[in-house]
């Protein structure tokens, strides 16, 4: 079972989804959250989880419903995560493969995992990890940057008067939401070293992870800085493409991906 389910007699959090489907299939388990970034605050971050799981034969053949993902969180629902909490969610094989291939910065965590960060990784799951450079494209590098935009906008809701932020004690702090700030270099910083080498290094480059610590812990006061620094490292990712000197394909290879989904499968159910 999952070191973070839950006992029968545990009251608060959330879940969602087929435990035993998920926890029976599950191939592959790692650490996704600051701490395999080499960001984590001591004292200040959620502890998340992420997998995947291939279905039983009568969920993707037969008649019962597909189990696309199992979620367990140990807050209720709708309540933010906080130090000393646990997010899980895990994926199908499908599910997650259709993510990986659009380039969801998350989900393409577990390809480059490090060893230590590592919860469970079966045969299958280790031959998923090789499949990282069949996954990866300039895709991910459009959806890195598109997460960046997302969360350089919802900083810059946060540190004005129209809506109230999700961490108002960050802002009244630093004058800005330092976490968000500190997700949004980072994803530039990544998105920039996947344009650039077709990899992703983790945890970050000294240089870089320092520099999104600074962020993190608001060492930079001036939010129009870290905005700054931000579009400069973005920038360089999108030369980069816009210039073709990017070791990775417009697209990941589908077909070799597919070919390895119905080996894996087939192996899962013991019918290779």
């Amino acid at each position: 079972m999952f070191s973070a389910s839950p006992g029968t007699e545990q009251v608060g959090y959330t879940e969602h989804g087929d435990r035993e489907v998920a926890s029976r299939g599950e191939i592959l388990r790692t650490v996704v959250g600051s701490g395999v970034h080499g960001i984590a605050l001591p004292g200040t971050d959620d502890h998340d989880e992420m997998g995947v799981f291939l279905q039983p034969p009568e969920h993707v053949l037969g008649m019962k419903a597909p189990v696309e993902h199992y979620v367990y969180r140990t807050r209720p629902e709708g309540e933010r995560s906080g130090p000393g909490d646990t997010d899980l969610v895990l994926y199908s094989l499908h599910k997650y493969l259709r993510l990986a291939l659009k380039g969801n910065p998350t989900v393409l965590i577990p390809l480059y995992a490090p060893e230590e960060a590592i919860v469970r990784c079966d045969p299958l799951g280790e031959q998923l990890r090789g499949m990282s450079s069949s996954l990866l494209s300039q895709r991910a590098v459009h959806r890195f940057l598109g997460y960046l935009n997302s969360q350089r906008d919802r900083l810059l809701e946060n540190s004005g008067t129209a809506r109230t932020p999700n961490r108002p004690e960050l802002v009244s702090a630093h004058g800005y939401d330092t976490k968000y700030a500190s997700h949004a270099l980072r994803l530039a910083y990544q998105g920039h070293e996947i344009a650039r080498h077709g990899r992703l290094t983790l945890p970050m480059p000294d240089r870089e992870r320092e520099h999104v610590l600074t962020v993190k812990r608001g060492e930079i006061t001036e939010l129009r800085r870290v905005l700054d620094d931000i579009e400069r490292v973005s920038a360089r990712a999108e030369r980069l493409l816009s210039e073709q000197r990017t070791p990775l394909p417009e697209e990941p290879d589908h077909e070799a991906v597919s070919a390895w989904s119905i080996r894996a499968q087939r192996s899962h159910w013991g019918w290779a």
